[in-house]
This record gives C-alpha cells, sequence and structure tokens, in this order.
C-alpha cells in the first residue's frame, strides 16, 4: 500500500530531524505549510524554548496583499526580525519535509535578507 502525501512528508521530516537540531549557539528555523497559511519558528531544541516566532495571519502580514509566496517572504522577514531582536545571529534551517522551492524557498530568502544566517 503506497504512503500518503503526509506520511511521506513525515518520513522526510524524521530524516531531516536526525541531523537538523537547535542549539543555544544556533537555534533551527522551522516551517509548517498549510493549504492556506505558513507559519514559522526558532526553536532551541535544548531547552524546549521557542524564541520566535511568526505567520501568515498575524494582524501587520495578513493585511499585506499578494500571493501566497510574497506573503511567505514577509513571513521570513518578520521572523528573522524577531530572531534577531532576541538575540540570534545564525540559524539552521529545517524545511519540515516539504521540498525546498516555492513557499519554503521564499520563506528562507526572505529570513536571508532580513540579516539571519544560514
Amino acid at each position: 500500500m503506497a504512503l500518503t502525501k503526509n506520511e511521506r512528508r513525515h518520513r522526510i521530516k524524521n530524516r531531516i530531524r536526525k541531523v537538523v537540531s537547535g542549539t543555544e549557539a544556533r537555534p533551527r528555523l522551522t516551517v509548517f505549510r498549510s493549504n492556506k497559511e505558513i507559519y514559522a519558528q526558532v526553536v532551541n531544541d535544548v531547552t524546549g524554548v521557542t524564541i520566535a516566532a511568526a505567520s501568515s495571519r498575524d494582524k501587520e502580514i495578513a493585511k499585506s496583499k499578494g500571493n501566497k509566496t510574497e506573503v511567505a517572504a514577509l513571513v521570513g522577514k518578520a521572523v528573522a526580525e524577531k530572531a534577531i531582536k532576541a538575540g540570534v545571529e545564525a540559524i539552521s534551517f529545517d524545511r519540515g519535509g516539504y521540498l525546498y522551492h516555492g513557499r519554503v524557498k521564499s520563506l528562507a530568502e526572505g529570513a536571508r535578507e532580513a540579516g539571519l544566517k544560514f
């Protein structure tokens, strides 16, 4: 029996998580993408604390016009600004089992433009 899309993504996600881990010096930027929205958070896996988070449902971002890829870039910039304000400069990127293109790539590039290094 073939895997569903979600089962396949979770297998890929687990494979990525074996390698990518957030530390105090270099937390993990994780992405969740639904059909309508996109969410990102910077996590320290050692202590289990979310340092910064942003989503397309935030008031400032939800007001903006544009397609989902453009909104994902705004979410990347927002999470990067919050992370830098919290003292994080370098992160490791966790694409969450999604392919690195489209909205996920746009979010990553937005975070890079705002000053995060990864």
